[in-house]
């Protein structure tokens, strides 16, 4: 169906008439930054596109409000990640240092990483991060975390299983 011809993508067209203007000045205010204020716009719509749900527009600066921090969120939490992922790739001796593509997809892959965690506690994060970066035992990570084998084999199970139910649903 074109997406003239979609109602969800009437709504949105309609929303972006309307409200784009006005949603890249908000964002401008929040990042001091013009540029990243237009790409965070267009991630906030291209989200609304690939929504299945109808549109809340009672309050359609609201609504677009409520998607933008969410938006804006992932991008704060991507820079962090990234700037983590720096730090670390920093201390690394220069015959280590990997290729700006490697780099890329291993910052993607981290940053998958962290979606698919959202919401675990914790301690089932560190315990599968502890297991799955750093190689680290049961008993390590039992050791590291002050907690039971069995609840490390638990925690490893829940996180596995929460990656596996996010490919799961792609």
């Amino acid at each position: 169906m074109p997406a003239n011809k979609s109602p969800l993508h009437g709504d949105v067209q309609t929303l972006y008439s309307n409200h784009h203007g006005w949603l890249q000045a908000w964002l401008r205010k929040k990042l001091g930054c013009a540029h990243r204020a237009a790409d965070l716009a267009h991630d906030t719509f291209v989200r609304l596109l690939a929504r299945d749900e109808p549109l809340a527009l009672d309050e359609p600066r609201a609504f677009l409000t409520t998607v933008a921090q969410r938006v804006l969120f992932n991008h704060w939490r991507r820079e962090q990640i990234e700037r983590a992922y720096l730090e670390a790739l920093a201390h690394r001796p220069e015959a280590l240092v990997s290729s700006p593509e490697e780099r890329a997809v291993l910052l993607e892959t981290l940053c998958e990483i962290d979606v698919r965690l959202n919401g675990l506690p914790v301690a089932v994060k560190r315990a599968f991060l502890l297991a799955q970066l750093d190689g680290a035992s049961h008993a390590d990570i039992a050791t590291q975390l002050k907690i039971s084998i069995s609840t490390v084999k638990r925690h490893l199970v829940r996180a596995g299983a929460q990656c596996f139910f996010a490919l799961s649903m792609e």
